[in-house]
């Protein structure tokens, strides 16, 4: 891995979890500590993080606890049409899981007025925004708190379905390719998202255009492990037709 693609994805990974430690780094990455080091002092200098001692922190990390609003805001207006079309997908009764991120959120705001709907969550944004509506009963998971993505991550946070039996899954991802399948930026959220795929009934992977053949840092698996794919309309041509040939079952927001 060249250098350049090493520090973005650490960056990528400090943009999910908001901290990491040297050693983790290099362990990960199969390089010296030196290295590591290396690597945090020019992307310090460059304004995308600040070092400590053993390890280096996102600039900026607070804000998105204080705003209480997920770090990634981008392409909201993608993830709010394919929130429209989640939506359809809800019925009274159900229990669904919402999986953590800017995608999800917009799903959550989308549940006001709902009735008789149990929502599973492990986003603290999720269950601040949901958890006073009188018609949707609201349950958190434990784990790990991640201040960027305001998720609660690891393996308390997986432990938490063992036994659990829901309708509806809505999952995020933050890379979709036939080749790496679901991809992740944290190593920690991978045994969660297995976790929520297991408990669920339907799996709804919901991703907009922009993360179809992209290819995160962790891989959680092949695209078979997803029942539907929701994405927006600037999904291309060729890339439906992969999809479909594939037979992965295709949702686009209009």
């Amino acid at each position: 891995m060249l250098a350049n693609q090493r520090r973005d994805k650490i960056i990528a990974m400090l943009r999910e979890d908001g901290s990491a430690k040297v050693n983790e780094l290099s362990k990960i990455f199969r390089v010296t500590e030196v290295t590591v080091r290396q690597d945090l002092e020019k992307l310090e200098k460059e304004g995308m993080l600040v070092r400590e001692h053993g390890g280096a922190y996102l600039k900026n990390v607070e804000d998105p606890v204080k705003n209480i609003t997920p770090l990634d805001q981008s392409n909201l207006e993608k993830k709010e049409s394919i929130a429209n079309e989640c939506i359809k997908l809800i019925e009274p009764g159900d229990i669904i899981i919402l999986d953590s991120g800017s995608t999800t959120t917009e799903i959550a705001k989308k549940l006001f007025g709902f009735e008789n709907l149990t929502v599973i969550t492990n986003a603290l944004n999720i269950a601040l925004m949901l958890g006073t509506e009188p018609g949707i009963e609201v349950v958190m998971t434990g784990g790990e708190f991640k201040p960027p993505t305001l998720s609660l991550t690891g393996q308390k946070a997986a432990d938490f379905f063992e036994g659990i039996n829901v309708d509806k899954l809505f999952l995020a991802t933050a890379g979709i390719s036939l080749k790496s399948g679901l991809t992740y930026p944290s190593l920690s959220d991978l045994v969660v998202k297995k976790a929520m795929i297991e408990a669920a009934e339907t799996v709804y992977l919901v991703a907009d255009s922009t993360k179809i053949g992209k290819s995160s840092f962790a891989s959680l698996g092949a695209l078979s492990l997803i029942d539907f794919l929701l994405t927006d309309q600037h999904i291309t041509e060729s890339q439906k037709k992969i999809f479909r040939e594939n037979e992965i079952e295709l949702i686009i927001a209009s």
